[in-house]
């Protein structure tokens, strides 16, 4: 059967503006959303987010296909139309250990996402192991062999009527943002995609994994896109070209990661450019958060002080309790670490959402708004361009209508970037 993604990839050898947006997260609001969109509709979790041993959700690749199938069900989403990915699937969650264990455990993480029905891989070997040398950069010829021995596992356990596509390259940005505006960003030279894709065919050649060759579709390179605490670098098409030249002679298409915040001209060009794959995930929950924000603003002026979800002071106090997710990420002194924690772009606060005491709140917020249509001149304040949308009888008067909203306004530009409308 053909792969699902295997139009895109036609479709720009064709030089149209064909691509796909990657949802990448796991927050049910920002799913919901995504599953009203245009079909197909790509969903991907990371090797952190969902693993054989939970992750930081909690849900292995069973459970999290389970979690994106019953949403689609409650959304009338066509699962036929769904296509789940695993994004930076390898060692990363194991680096400190040796080789050998780190490598064991990525391939049966790789395993369990291949029997779950995961249909599309990024194979992501590129990381410094335990035993690895420190003081050295590692071989391009001993990352191949890695990501090689991943496709293996994959293959070990693929149904052969639709096995999974591949996504190879590791040369992306920060997870998550960067820590400071590095306007010195490497963009990936044409040498380097080529020395990458060529040793990767040779390992899996080696391999006896031909098969599997034919189904890798993209490869990851830095574009030059980027994003941290308060800054965006916006894609120049200028300093890609030569990269987009070199792809056109080949059949593969690029893979974009962290195209976060970039706008929806912007956007397109990286399409245009074989930027077929565009991946978006800290963007859609800070849409998320601005919405519930401006929902906390408008409670507060209409919601006596007991009877208040006191969101502000819950999140902030989550935060406090546990610093985990954010500690590493926001820098400055104090002022600026609290400016960070609340509005920052990389938005380490969507870690936050699933801590009961914030549920909680969430939930005592949307009751509170629920019970008759808002007030306009509060919405026309906290949330205006919702309100021209209620006006126009585009969506509803209502938390929930202005919470999809505000993600959908971002994942619209995604939408026309790829040439869906």
């Amino acid at each position: 059967m053909p792969h699902p993604l295997d139009e895109i990839v036609k479709g720009q050898k064709r030089g149209e503006n064909a691509g796909i947006t990657s949802i990448c997260s796991s927050h049910p609001w920002v799913l919901k959303a995504a599953l009203r969109m245009k079909e197909p509709v790509l969903v991907e979790s990371t090797c952190n987010q969902v693993n054989q041993f939970g992750g930081y959700t909690g849900m292995t690749p069973a459970d999290f296909v389970h979690f994106v199938h019953e949403l689609a069900n409650l959304n009338g989403f066509p699962l036929d139309q769904l296509i789940l990915g695993g994004d930076h699937l390898g060692p990363n969650p194991w680096q400190s250990e040796p080789a050998a264990s780190a490598m064991q455990k990525s391939a049966e993480m790789i395993r369990s996402y291949v029997k779950a029905g995961y249909k599309k891989i990024h194979l992501d070997a590129s990381m410094k192991l335990g035993d690895d040398d420190p003081e050295h950069p590692l071989d391009l010829e001993l990352v191949a062999q890695r990501t090689a021995l991943l496709a293996k596992a994959a293959e070990a356990v693929a149904v052969p009527i639709m096995p999974p596509c591949y996504v190879v390259g590791s040369e992306v940005p920060t997870p998550g943002g960067a820590h400071e505006n590095e306007l010195g960003i490497q963009i990936t030279s044409v040498i380097s995609a080529q020395q990458a894709l060529e040793a990767t065919r040779e390992a899996f050649l080696q391999a006896n994994l031909d098969d599997a060759w034919e189904r890798v579709i993209a490869v990851v390179v830095q574009p030059g896109v980027e994003f941290g605490d308060d800054f965006i670098l916006d894609y120049q098409p200028k300093r890609t070209r030569e990269l987009a030249r070199f792809i056109e002679g080949t059949r593969f298409v690029f893979e974009a990661h962290s195209t976060d915040y970039q706008t929806r001209v912007r956007l397109r060009e990286m399409v245009r450019d074989h930027f077929a794959i565009l991946k978006v995930g800290p963007a859609l929950t800070f849409a998320f958060r601005e919405a519930v924000y401006a929902l906390a603003l408008i409670e507060k002026e209409l919601i006596p002080s007991g009877d208040r979800s006191n969101l502000f002071e819950v999140l902030e106090e989550a935060m406090i309790l546990h610093p985990e997710f954010w500690q590493k990420h926001y820098l400055g002194d104090r002022d600026a670490v609290r400016l960070a924690r609340k509005f920052s772009l990389s938005d380490r606060i969507r870690y936050y959402w699933t801590n009961p005491q914030v549920q909680a709140a969430l939930e005592r917020l949307l009751h509170n708004l629920g019970h008759g249509p808002i007030p306009l001149s509060l919405i026309s304040q906290f949330s205006p361009l919702q309100l021209e949308k209620i006006r126009y009888g585009e969506i509803n008067n209502s938390p929930d209508a202005i919470i999809l909203d505000k993600i959908n306004s971002v994942l619209e530009d995604y939408t026309f970037a790829c040439g869906q409308r």
